[in-house]
């Protein structure tokens, strides 16, 4: 493939097309989603920018779902060092472009799938090449990259494309969902261009997870956000794809209670907690701030 878009196609001898049909291997969806609703998912496209810990999983999960349309983009290849929680991390995809892998592993489940993949980062030169069509976008940047992620929800918003983001923190998945019409991402987060990079990242940090419940158990030694390194967990990427399923099937279809921002919402598996709740005026709420200036004091003092 080249360096920008590219349509994968699937050779005419794949053992997976022959024989295959969609309405039966998406059966097991009914009584969940209707016939009519189902056919919907067929016929939708998702926008999916990164192929990494979260984004690779989602593109799988939303597959599955029956979702018959998608536009992936990641500018890099699989190493050693994602093994332990990206979805197409495997010794024998070792060097090679995740985009590429992750978009070969969807049309393993539907062969039939119109899938557009950018080899590239999303930048300002294409990210409305990237969005052109998207009904949903979903968020699988990585953490550190603020700018690709601000870039993708402002242009979203623009466009009046709902969007949903869900990270991995500890044993948990936080998630938010951002409604065209409502509280933009960056008015959420408090971010604008003065910031410095890791401010953003704090702000980013602490506004998705404004009850933290993954902080007690996490050892904080191995988190440095100014060297752009954290654990992070093949559980709480999993936890993060079952969740942004089901607010994209929310969004596309049209029923169910969504909750967009300032609404937040954290499961935690290892603690066995729920936390949601609206934070008014986002990123802004005096105990937010207080929270944001800890955080940046404590990343100073161990830089």
């Amino acid at each position: 493939m080249s360096s920008n878009l590219n349509t994968l196609e699937l050779p005419a001898a794949h053992p997976a097309v022959e024989g295959w049909n969609y309405d039966e291997a998406f059966s097991r969806n009914l009584g969940l989603f209707t016939a009519a609703e189902q056919q919907r998912l067929r016929d939708c496209r998702v926008a999916i920018a990164g192929m990494g810990g979260v984004g690779g999983v989602h593109l799988l999960t939303l597959a599955r779902m029956g979702i018959g349309r998608f536009t992936i983009a990641d500018p890099d290849c699989f190493e050693t060092a994602n093994m332990n929680r990206q979805a197409g991390a495997r010794i024998d995809t070792q060097g090679r472009p995740k985009a590429e892998v992750m978009a070969e592993s969807a049309c393993e489940i539907n062969p039939e799938l119109d899938i557009r993949v950018f080899n590239t980062a999303v930048t300002a030169d294409n990210v409305h090449e990237f969005l052109d069509g998207a009904d949903v976008f979903v968020d699988g940047v990585d953490f550190f990259r603020l700018e690709a992620r601000r870039l993708l929800f402002a242009v979203a918003r623009a466009r009046g494309i709902w969007g949903v983001t869900a990270g991995p923190m500890g044993f948990s998945t936080a998630w938010l969902a951002f409604d065209p019409a409502g509280m933009s991402f960056d008015e959420y987060f408090d971010l604008n261009n003065r910031m410095d990079a890791l401010d953003q990242l704090v702000a980013f940090a602490v506004g998705l997870a404004p009850r933290a419940t993954h902080i007690p158990y996490l050892d904080m030694a191995h988190v440095d956000l100014a060297a752009e390194r954290g654990p992070s967990s093949a559980t709480a990427c999993q936890l993060a794809s079952g969740v942004t399923g089901v607010e994209v099937a929310k969004i596309l279809l049209g029923r169910g209670k969504l909750l967009a921002a300032p609404c937040y919402s954290q499961f935690d598996a290892w603690t066995r907690q729920f936390r949601t709740g609206k934070l008014r005026w986002g990123n802004r709420h005096p105990i937010q701030q207080i929270k944001r200036s800890l955080v940046r004091r404590r990343v100073a003092k161990d830089r």
